[in-house]
């Protein structure tokens, strides 16, 4: 047996048996898939807010937003103009992008032939935050119309805000991702698009990533703790519950807004 391979198992062992840790001297909160649910993502900023200071200070803050911010609920374009203005002084926001915001990305940069699926997939409650006449669009002769109608619609800032979100944010022994990470794959090596739309092979699986995955992609109707992964999104758009979860050094609570 290779006495290196020998060590990295004993050493993650070892650190399996100890509880997960964020950052040191830092705080961070995860929000789950917003889905264009502008009310319950104001409500629940303000409970980070008052619950933040209630927890007194430390040197790092950080709030991060999982992906899927748009589609499906009724108030996209408010939800991505409110986070743009980043809400709460003294705080780093971090954003993921999700599947969601992919392809509406993808359709706004060309990809013309996407756009009828997005639109069944809550596209047109998107199209429609934006002024979009949804009668119109639906109607369009084609795809290269349809495309057009949104493109006209959609402000260049918010497509350059969307162009700045990563795909995934360490957090001590957290790792932050949309959708979930492809198991037995170092971290480093994982792929973009399994970041942003797995599920099967994440969620079946019961192997140790190494970190605590804490995700959104996958509804839930409570946070979704399997010791190796945490799902928080508990389908704000259909349920009216947005999640969040809060991380400080070994401990760890949930926070949220209903709508």
């Amino acid at each position: 047996m290779n006495f290196f391979s020998f060590r990295s198992r004993k050493a993650r062992e070892q650190l399996s048996q100890k509880p997960p840790e964020g950052a040191v001297d830092s705080r961070c909160y995860a929000i789950g898939d917003v889905h264009g649910c502008f009310d319950q993502l104001v409500s629940l900023l303000g409970q980070i807010g008052q619950d933040n200071l209630r927890r007194g200070a430390v040197d790092k803050i950080y709030i991060v937003l999982l992906g899927d911010l748009i589609d499906r609920g009724p108030d996209s374009r408010k939800v991505l103009e409110l986070l743009r203005s980043q809400p709460l002084p003294g705080v780093t926001f971090v954003f993921l992008l999700g599947n969601h915001e992919e392809l509406f990305l993808r359709i706004l940069e060309g990809e013309d032939e996407l756009i009828s699926g997005w639109l069944q997939f809550g596209g047109v409650e998107c199209a429609r935050s934006y002024g979009v006449d949804v009668d119109a669009l639906l109607g369009a002769e084609d795809e290269q119309e349809m495309a057009a109608m949104l493109r006209d619609r959609v402000p260049a800032e918010h497509i350059a805000f969307l162009k700045s979100f990563g795909d995934g944010f360490r957090f001590g022994d957290y790792l932050f991702v949309h959708a979930g990470i492809r198991p037995g794959v170092p971290i480093a090596e994982q792929d973009i698009a399994d970041m942003r739309w797995i599920r099967r092979e994440f969620l079946n699986s019961q192997a140790d990533h190494g970190v605590v995955v804490v995700h959104g992609h996958t509804i839930s109707q409570e946070p979704d703790d399997r010791g190796n992964r945490i799902g928080i999104d508990t389908g704000a758009y259909a349920s009216g519950r947005l999640t969040a979860i809060g991380i400080e050094a070994e401990d760890r609570w949930f926070l949220t807004a209903e709508g």
